[in-house]
């Protein structure tokens, strides 16, 4: 770590210490050369995927993008603020997980279904119905069909 003072790169760490949530790691430090004292911060930088939309356009991952799917799809339904925020932290701990460049936004798109399925079947078949672009009224009854009859291992049967 260079001094910030006389531009030495010789430091000396003092003393370190880890924050209150475990996050980050503060650190004193001592300049060899002119003596002087800094803190530095070390923390965990994550780099999520950029979106690749079915256009080929790439776009920044946003978890508030995906909020504003959640809010839209559960408008006036009884699900609690914390379940949507777990929900959308497992998308994006899925998506980090992956250690990909690149996610289709697709996948993503198909993470949402799965947890709206698991919080709310309304909002499951409002976010399925824009998602999938649904045409007719054959549409939701296939939709509708999939969420009443109850699938074999637990989760929402796959579709294309």
């Amino acid at each position: 770590m260079k001094c910030p003072f006389c531009g030495s790169p010789e430091t000396q760490v003092i003393d370190s210490r880890v924050s209150e949530a475990g996050d980050s790691i503060r650190r004193r430090r001592r300049c060899i050369e002119c003596q002087k004292r800094f803190t530095t911060y070390e923390t965990v930088e994550l780099r999520l995927p950029q979106v690749v939309k079915t256009n080929g356009n790439r776009a920044d991952f946003s978890a508030d993008k995906i909020r504003v799917g959640f809010a839209r799809a559960l408008h006036k339904r009884p699900v609690p603020t914390e379940y949507v925020d777990a929900a959308i932290e497992r998308i994006v701990a899925k998506v980090l997980a992956r250690g990909e460049r690149e996610i289709a936004a697709r996948e993503i798109g198909e993470m949402v279904m799965e947890e709206l399925y698991k919080l709310d079947k309304v909002g499951y078949i409002r976010f399925a119905s824009v998602y999938r672009s649904f045409q007719d009224v054959s549409d939701f009854r296939d939709a509708l069909q999939e969420v009443e009859t109850p699938p074999a291992a637990g989760k929402r049967p796959k579709r294309g």
